[in-house]
């Protein structure tokens, strides 16, 4: 009688078979390198033992498919992901740096109803970047969007309540990076003027595609009231205005509220067993720069001030010490586990 679900967020770090060039200025996996990665994935997946889990930087699905049959506790796990765009001219597209990864899901809980890929930016959102033409009308690496069946239908036993099953809708993401946009011109970081406007394109596209996956889970929200839970990479930290776009919040103050919102919720900052502002956990090194930028955000079903919370977020898990071992198989990114109680019912409520 499953009482605790476990999310988790992992970007993987070009996940592509042996051979395949997926970047102009990088070489393939040779075959030794490939098997290493797949195994190292592998072990981590284990060893966070999380029930449903958002990718990103997949650029095969079938790899990532072939990562879960080297686990011991994923073979039978129900895997959800689209190939990335442009896989039909595949050298061509890496020549020109248009070929992007793409997200995924694993779950160990049944899936409810069809996936949906969300490539194009909802409600016609189109942005100009300086220099660039025509306007950008999609996401750098479309949105994920499943629903999950968490919980039992089983009987409480002893006296315990039991768990009410539940469907949670759950979103995967890869936001535009900070990485400098030089498509209008320019080519080094050496032009401090074409540096500052490369800066500029990746910030204001970054923000689209927030606001965009803002409008998708504000859809969402409004077509049907589900619990409702934001895996992945957000290329920026919880309080910076592109990330509090996606979540819809001008203040991570906690306080009772009258009726439902829209608005989601660092679950670092609403943990119950923790202290969040004093253990500080980080999922990215940058310039020495630790920082987290990869996060899972969360509705207030989970929000235990919130009218008709199902649940509470118990912890947070930052699992980051490859990070500085930097071995070559490994990820730049720390992975986040999170800890949801559900609250059970009693029998007959």
């Amino acid at each position: 009688m499953q009482q605790e679900v476990r999310f988790a967020t992992f970007n993987v770090l070009n996940l592509a078979p042996p051979g395949v060039r997926f970047y102009a200025d990088q070489d393939p996996y040779s075959q030794a390198q490939y098997d290493a990665k797949l195994d190292w994935i592998a072990q981590q997946l284990d060893l966070l033992d999380a029930d449903v889990i958002g990718f990103q930087e997949i650029f095969s699905q079938t790899a990532l498919r072939e990562v879960l049959s080297r686990t011991r506790k994923y073979r039978d796990a129900q895997h959800v992901g689209f190939e990335p765009e442009g896989q039909d001219n595949l050298e061509a597209n890496v020549l020109a740096g248009t070929l992007t990864p793409s997200v995924a899901l694993v779950s160990r809980l049944p899936l409810v109803g069809q996936a949906s890929n969300h490539f194009k930016m909802p409600h016609a959102l189109a942005v100009t970047l300086p220099g660039i033409e025509p306007p950008v009308t999609t996401f750098t690496r479309p949105i994920l969007h499943v629903q999950v069946l968490a919980g039992s239908d089983e009987p409480a036993v002893a006296g315990r309540p039991a768990p009410r099953p539940q469907i949670i809708d759950v979103f995967v993401c890869h936001l535009k990076s900070k990485r400098p946009d030089y498509r209008g011109g320019g080519s080094t970081d050496n032009d401090s003027y074409q540096l500052g406007l490369a800066m500029l394109r990746s910030m204001i596209r970054r923000g689209a595609e927030a606001l965009g996956l803002r409008y998708l889970i504000s859809d969402q929200l409004r077509r049907q009231r589900l619990p409702l839970v934001v895996l992945g990479d957000f290329n920026d930290v919880a309080a910076a205005i592109t990330t509090q776009l996606v979540t819809g919040a001008t203040s991570e103050r906690r306080s009772l509220r009258e009726r439902p919102t829209d608005r989601l919720f660092d679950s670092y900052r609403i943990q119950s067993r923790a202290r969040p502002l004093r253990d500080v956990g980080y999922t990215h090194m940058h310039d020495a720069t630790m920082e987290t930028i990869d996060h899972v955000m969360v509705s207030d079903a989970f929000e235990p001030g919130a009218p008709g919370a199902i649940g509470e977020v118990l912890e947070v898990v930052y699992v980051n010490d490859h990070l500085g071992l930097r071995s070559p198989e490994a990820s730049d990114h720390g992975l986040v586990l999170v800890r949801i109680l559900l609250y059970g019912q009693k029998p007959g409520a």
